[in-house]
């Protein structure tokens, strides 16, 4: 299949509800979309959510990667070459990784739509659908009681909790969730904002609550305070921040960092690399989950057709859309009650062109 054209769109989306997390605030998201049609009149989607911190990019620079180099490069590939593709595109982008997640994801799509199956049965299929936990950002504790209230009413019974600020108000938060619902499984992400110190203070508070994840409790680059807080702990440590490349996976894997790793399509590059990450996690006996950053149903239903098609993805949180204010893209997936289906439909799940 000869591509023939390409084109994306920008959307900038607003957020029904700003959140807090550890080192900064955010009320708005930019994603890209990119459409790449061929000769065959296949066409495929992809997603970039470019962020500072997570991918290293700005908005400004994917929009100019885009127009400079990624559609002119793309024309006139044989995109079953996919894998060729990648590799020659990868050096020519000097910030890289949610650029190159939205073209894998497009070029994934096409060669699925096109033989009309679902991604996640084109990649392997492993499973049907996938619980999804649900995250709270850093707020006053009676806030965070409050909206965890509304999401288990909702079905959510898998909660999130953003930390780091404060080690005392985060011992005090999560007693208090386990109180509440205490049927609950409860996650706890320290996103980068502790010492170990105050990491083991916070797993010797919270030993009674029975918290599932421990999730990048400090700053990622520092390796050895990660595998501090792991040996020091009884709680299952994830790395997230920590992992952005393959050598980062095969690093933490090797010197027994961490218990678990958080994979995000759009940190490390799109689907392919994820699987080669999720390898080298599963040869090391490290569980990994799929996770996301701000991202619209499409790049959602990426990260689920991804952790459906893996046996050693245990777990997601895919919840990026939902304060999302007028995301164009519908009907990819279901979520009810907490898990995440998808549609029955080819490729990513857009039926609309």
């Amino acid at each position: 299949m000869k591509i023939t054209n390409v084109s994306y769109e920008r959307l900038d989306l607003k957020l029904s509800e700003p959140y807090t997390i550890a080192y900064e605030t955010i009320s708005k998201a930019v994603n890209f979309i990119l459409k790449i049609e061929t000769d065959t009149l296949a066409i495929g989607y992809g997603c970039a959510a470019p962020d500072a911190v997570v991918t290293g990019e700005s908005p400004q620079e994917v929009e100019q990667d885009i127009k400079d180099i990624i559609i002119p490069f793309l024309k006139g590939k044989n995109s079953f070459m996919s894998t060729e593709i990648l590799h020659d595109l990868k050096p020519l982008l000097k910030r890289k990784s949610s650029a190159l997640a939205m073209v894998d994801m497009a070029l994934l799509d096409l060669v699925a739509r096109k033989i009309d199956t679902p991604l996640y049965q084109f990649l392997g299929g492993y499973r049907h659908s996938i619980p999804t936990s649900i995250t709270l950002g850093i707020l006053p504790i009676e806030d965070t009681l409050r909206i965890a209230g509304d999401y288990v009413k909702e079905g959510f019974f898998i909660l999130k909790i953003k930390g780091g600020l404060s080690v005392e108000e985060d011992i005090e938060k999560m007693i208090r969730l386990r109180d509440m619902f205490p049927s609950t499984q409860l996650r706890f992400d320290g996103n980068q904002g502790y010492t170990v110190k105050e990491a083991i203070a916070f797993f010797e508070g919270t030993k009674k609550v029975g918290i599932e994840i421990f999730e990048q409790p400090t700053k990622e680059g520092m390796d050895e305070l990660l595998g501090q807080v792991t040996k020091n702990t009884g709680i299952p440590v994830m790395a997230d921040e920590s992992v952005k490349t393959l050598k980062d996976t095969f690093r933490l894997a090797q010197n027994e960092r961490v218990d678990m790793v958080n994979i995000k399509l759009m940190k490390v590059g799109g689907i392919r690399e994820a699987m080669h990450i999720n390898s080298v996690s599963q040869s090391a006996g490290l569980e990994a989950m799929v996770g996301c950053i701000d991202e619209c149903r499409l790049g959602i239903s990426a990260g689920l057709h991804f952790a459906l098609s893996r046996q050693n993805i245990k777990f997601a949180d895919l919840d990026g859309h939902l304060d999302m204010i007028a995301d164009p893209f519908k009907g990819l997936f279901k979520l009810d009650k907490g898990i995440l289906y998808p549609s029955k439909a080819a490729g990513l799940g857009l039926i609309k062109d």
